[in-house]
């Protein structure tokens, strides 16, 4: 019984897609093993897109709300599902995917047991095995993007809302923060992977908030604090990401040497192209000192200097993320609008529309 739960869980996440998805290989059953019990992988199993009450699961598996919602709340706990919280006193949940969902949620707590640990080896070793069979990711249409510093963006641009973390963080009750899961991962897997940046910066909004407060995965913010996490995240040089549509829940901060969305596009032959917010730097000659500071800021190694001082950009590189104008003294650096970037797709279903239509 255990083991055709747990192949019809690989087929279930096969299915299911994202980054990672299902494989039937032996990294996939040592890891969902450590993750799910029997119960917990049938449950997932039976779970319809989207989010449903416990009823239309309980239903689908042919089992009693009563005997199904326990294992429904557990599983939330584990991050193993997740809930759009409550209406009225009815909990609907949902079945993500390992990544973006199971994977970030084993990590986002910040804890350090003997489990944590067990478990990064585990997804570690499954993305590994994952990556070596189909090579090198390729992406034909962004599925995140870059959100500037919109202080840094010349007064003269057009600045669109989605444009603005701002725009979210004004927009949104509640408000959460929790640990970054790909520096923490890091971390968990070598204590001296540690690249200095802070860790407590990844942001979630609105439902996406609500789950991760409810769950013990973050903690509940003011927008003051949210405002001053932001800033302090600017100040350490990191890059504001999050999915590639106008409506987001949740907002990572990233460093080039840690974060899936920066080192996956970085890996790309033009990463300013597949990742990028729309905007570019423009550059002061008459004011530039030549310290070089924006030089060592860039994430992307966009920006060269010359012997002769120099300032050249690589537009193919550049992602517009602002690093670079945050770390001049100076203010030397501003952001312009960037010709020949699309606006992000409206919602997640334009966004898997758009990604659809490129790979045709």
């Amino acid at each position: 019984m255990s083991e055709k739960a747990y192949r019809e869980l690989c087929e279930t996440l096969a299915k299911r897609r994202g980054r990672y998805p299902g494989k039937d290989i032996p990294e996939f059953y040592a890891l969902v093993e450590e993750l799910f019990t029997t119960d917990e992988a049938e449950v997932y199993n039976a779970i319809p897109k989207g989010f449903h009450p416990a009823d239309v699961i309980a239903k689908a598996l042919g089992k009693e709300v009563k005997e199904v919602t326990p294992i429904l709340e557990g599983m939330a706990d584990k991050g193993l599902c997740s809930t759009a919280g409550s209406m009225g006193e009815v909990t609907f949940y949902s079945a993500p995917t390992f990544v973006p969902g199971i994977f970030e949620f084993q990590f986002m707590r910040g804890t350090s047991t003997e489990r944590d640990k067990k478990i990064a080896r585990l997804i570690h070793a499954y993305k590994a095995a994952v990556d070596a069979d189909r090579g090198p990711v390729k992406i034909t249409y962004p599925t995140t993007r870059v959100i500037p510093v919109d202080e840094k963006i010349q007064t003269d641009n057009v600045i669109h809302t989605y444009h603005q973390v701002a725009t979210y963080i004004e927009k949104y009750h509640p408000l959460a923060v929790s640990t970054c899961f790909c520096r923490h991962e890091a971390k968990l897997l070598d204590e001296t992977d540690d690249c200095g940046k802070p860790d407590d910066v990844c942001m979630q909004f609105g439902l996406g908030a609500q789950f991760v407060i409810d769950r013990k995965m973050g903690r509940q913010i003011t927008r003051e604090e949210a405002f001053a996490i932001l800033k302090k995240a600017e100040e350490a040089g990191l890059v504001h990401a999050s999915l590639n549509r106008q409506d987001i829940d949740f907002l990572c901060n990233c460093c080039a040497c840690h974060s899936m969305i920066l080192k996956t596009a970085l890996a790309q032959h033009k990463p300013g192209v597949i990742l990028n917010s729309g905007f570019k730097p423009a550059h002061n000659d008459d004011l530039c000192t030549a310290c070089g500071i924006c030089i060592d800021r860039c994430p992307a190694k966009a920006l060269v200097m010359t012997d002769g001082d120099e300032w050249t950009l690589n537009l193919d590189r550049c992602i517009g993320c602002g690093v670079c104008a945050t770390g001049c003294a100076f203010e030397v650096i501003a952001l312009v609008e960037r010709a020949g970037v699309l606006p992000p797709p409206v919602d997640q279903k334009a966004l898997l529309e758009a990604v659809k239509a490129s790979q045709v």
